[in-house]
């Protein structure tokens, strides 16, 4: 079988204050954050260079929706239209259209329990 997803990309979650939540886990944790919250570097077992962002967003964004759970993984995957054909003929939801940026492009579906889950298949060395 073909890889679907190759690790963790990042764990986005609703906060009543994003800012707080940010120092709150640098003083306390000592996460490096900045305004988006921390990206952890490592490396894959291949060796190459690879980010898992951390983010707490506002509780009163949209992002997440159709979802209304409180928090929204997002997955790095490998060739992601084939992953989506291949979720959409299993009955996945896929929600709306793929979306390409300079650093990857970006489809989404929902879980069994209704999450919505970020798939996200970088581009060259983004965010590595």
């Amino acid at each position: 079988m073909k890889k679907r997803v190759t690790g963790l990309g990042g764990f986005f979650f609703k906060s009543e204050n994003p800012e707080a939540a940010r120092n709150w886990y640098k003083e306390h944790l000592g996460l490096d954050t900045d305004q988006y919250g921390c990206t952890f570097l490592w490396k894959d077992k291949e060796g190459n260079d690879c980010s898992t962002q951390w983010s707490p967003m506002d509780e009163k964004t949209e992002y997440f929706q159709p979802s209304q759970k409180q928090f929204m993984m997002n997955f790095r995957v490998e060739n992601l239209d084939d992953l989506l054909a291949a979720l959409k003929e299993e009955g996945v939801t896929i929600v709306g259209e793929p979306e390409e940026y300079s650093y990857g492009k970006f489809g989404w579906i929902l879980d069994a329990e209704g999450n919505k889950i970020e798939l996200w298949e970088p581009k060259g060395d983004a965010f590595s």
